[in-house]
């Protein structure tokens, strides 16, 4: 049985011809009828740049956030695949997690949602079974516009749940969904894969396409927790590794972010990275010759 698990960002996106972030986010404001209201730096943080264009938009045309995270949806649902995405389910992974919103890494939009439970807004258990390989999409889907995470107040949320989850247990009124924390699950030897959360602490995990920027807070949380479970608190054990794939160009200028990964206990793979194609090619192959 393949027991691979990968996590998957945009930047295998960027391969196919189609529009950058930056005219996602022109769109975005265009949509919003807000103009030079809202200023595209990039020394402002995503998730708080996203609260900027939706609290000027409320402001100025009282737009309801349901509105626009649907025309995010469309715009997302519009990304092509390409022929990493094809390589990926070749290698025929037990999971994929990915914080991507559009269906490109299955090769086409599902039929049905195999989650545990059927989250509108949270992304703890929303998951697609395709072809044998289970697809997580940890940051929302097009399918369901309002669970697309980009605002700092969805993040926050997000993190809640993740936390409660792991460490304190759950609060959901359906039976399917484990009360005890993972962590005591864990302790007790009674892991089902009811999250996409379980894996990073019980599977070896492969992470590429992702630059995982700091306002990604729920990973860097969960990352920086699992490490402190294996070195500090102790409490369970921590056997599984997490690989972050990087191109060796960027090692220099990421050095800082290479240093808190190590901290992490995260292995940093460099690999040549000039042509993006050949570069995921390449993870693809070492990837598929270590399972």
């Amino acid at each position: 049985m393949n027991t691979l698990v990968l996590l998957i960002g945009n930047d295998i996106n960027n391969i196919s011809s189609g529009q950058s972030w930056k005219d996602l986010l022109q769109d975005i404001i265009a949509f919003c009828h807000i103009g030079d209201s809202v200023e595209l730096d990039d020394k402002k943080p995503f998730p708080l740049l996203y609260e900027e264009i939706f609290l000027t938009a409320i402001k100025k045309h009282k737009l309801r956030e349901k509105e626009l995270k649907a025309f995010i949806a469309i715009k997302a649902a519009e990304i092509k695949g390409n022929e990493i995405h094809s390589a990926i389910r070749e290698l025929k992974p037990e999971h994929i997690l990915t914080t991507n919103y559009e269906f490109t890494l299955e090769g086409r939009t599902p039929y049905e949602n195999t989650s545990l439970i059927n989250e509108k807004f949270y992304s703890i258990f929303r998951r697609y079974r395709m072809n044998d390989i289970n697809y997580w999409h940890i940051h929302g889907d097009c399918l369901n516009p309002m669970s697309i995470n980009l605002g700092f107040e969805h993040y926050g949320g997000q993190l809640q749940l993740m936390r409660n989850y792991v460490v304190s247990g759950t609060f959901y009124s359906s039976k399917e969904v484990p009360k005890a924390s993972l962590l005591r699950r864990i302790h007790a030897k009674q892991v089902f894969f009811h999250s996409w959360i379980d894996l990073f602490f019980t599977r070896d995990i492969h992470i590429f396409g992702l630059s995982l920027d700091f306002v990604e807070t729920d990973l860097w949380w969960l990352l920086t927790y699992r490490a402190r479970q294996k070195f500090h608190h102790k409490n369970i054990p921590v056997h599984n590794n997490i690989y972050y794939y990087i191109p060796e160009e960027y090692m220099a200028a990421s050095k800082f972010k290479v240093d808190l990964l190590a901290a992490n206990d995260v292995h940093v793979v460099s690999l040549p990275g000039k042509d993006k194609l050949a570069y995921y090619k390449n993870i693809v192959h070492r990837i598929g010759n270590t399972h």
